[in-house]
């Protein structure tokens, strides 16, 4: 609508790939947190074929069931997320968090900007189902709202983890779960990590689902089909392949997020959306004017 069929098709195709690259990212993390962390002999296809075939049901049957799916456990794992926090206070060691901006402003600054577009950034894929939404509140709102709140748990999940491990959060490649095993009360309240296992496993899948649902209807969009459904298994099938080889190695798969994601994905997250908004705004104002003329 904005840029004509040809441009917009070729748009459409960057962020289909968008949205098949970070689903098969997102699939892949699973994969590696089921390796290291519960099943280290279990080949890796196992787990990432499982969860693969739970998001390509899910977005068979329609967002209606992610959404709904989703809006059951979100309580539950905010719920998690404090109850986790409030054990582990004994844990923590305030001064960890110190020097605080002992390396300058630059390494908060890098933080922050990998933190922006891995996840928050990467809510534009929303946009292919904020046209789904049955609410009163805009899409505006509901977005807002999301962002705060996940950006309130983040804070305080990171916060945790740096008073808890101290330096030694770099260290591991899941922190969070390193962080939570090491709560203990008494004798009878251990294996406080089960709980970060099952947000993150909930999480992916939701994730991971979008992502498929975004690349399907994008496809969908750009081939003229009836139905994003007719390409879902197919689609999600190449996904869960494509989350096998996307990495060789955990440490290429670290090292890919911190330091070449980020700017990969700016042009998609940032630049792209900026000027179709630019670009739609300035065509809605020719037209308001040529129905006033």
């Amino acid at each position: 609508m904005v840029f004509g069929k040809v441009t917009g098709k070729i748009l459409s195709a960057i962020y289909i790939w968008y949205g098949f690259h970070l689903g098969g990212i997102v699939l892949r993390n699973f994969g590696e947190f089921v390796t290291v962390v519960a099943l280290p002999e279990t080949p890796m296809f196992v787990s990432l074929f499982c969860l693969g075939l739970v998001c390509i049901a899910a977005v068979y049957l329609g967002v209606e069931v992610i959404s709904r799916t989703a809006s059951v456990f979100a309580p539950l794992i905010i719920f998690f997320t404090a109850l986790v926090f409030i054990l582990g206070m004994t844990q923590l060691r305030l001064n960890y968090l110190q020097p605080i901006l002992g390396n300058g402003l630059t390494p908060v600054l890098k933080g922050g900007f990998i933190t922006f577009s891995f996840p928050m950034a990467e809510t534009v894929l929303f946009l292919c189902i904020f046209s789904s939404l049955q609410t009163k509140k805009s899409p505006k709102k509901v977005y807002i709202w999301g962002t705060l709140i996940a950006s309130s748990m983040i804070i305080i999940t990171t916060i945790r983890n740096i008073a808890v491990l101290g330096n030694l959060t770099e260290n591991f490649y899941f922190s969070s779960y390193a962080a939570t095993s090491r709560i203990r009360i008494g004798t009878f309240i251990q294996g406080v990590e089960v709980t970060v296992s099952f947000i993150f496993i909930f999480s992916v899948f939701v994730k991971c689902a979008v992502c498929l649902l975004a690349t399907c209807k994008g496809i969908a969009k750009v081939f003229n089909l009836k139905d994003y459904r007719s390409i879902v298994i197919q689609t999600g099938l190449l996904m869960i392949y494509f989350s096998y080889i996307v990495y060789h190695t955990i440490i290429e798969m670290t090292y890919w997020t911190m330091e070449i994601y980020p700017y990969y994905t700016f042009p998609m997250q940032v630049i792209i959306p900026t000027i179709t908004w630019f670009v739609a705004e300035i065509k809605k104002s020719r037209n308001l004017l040529e129905m006033g003329k």
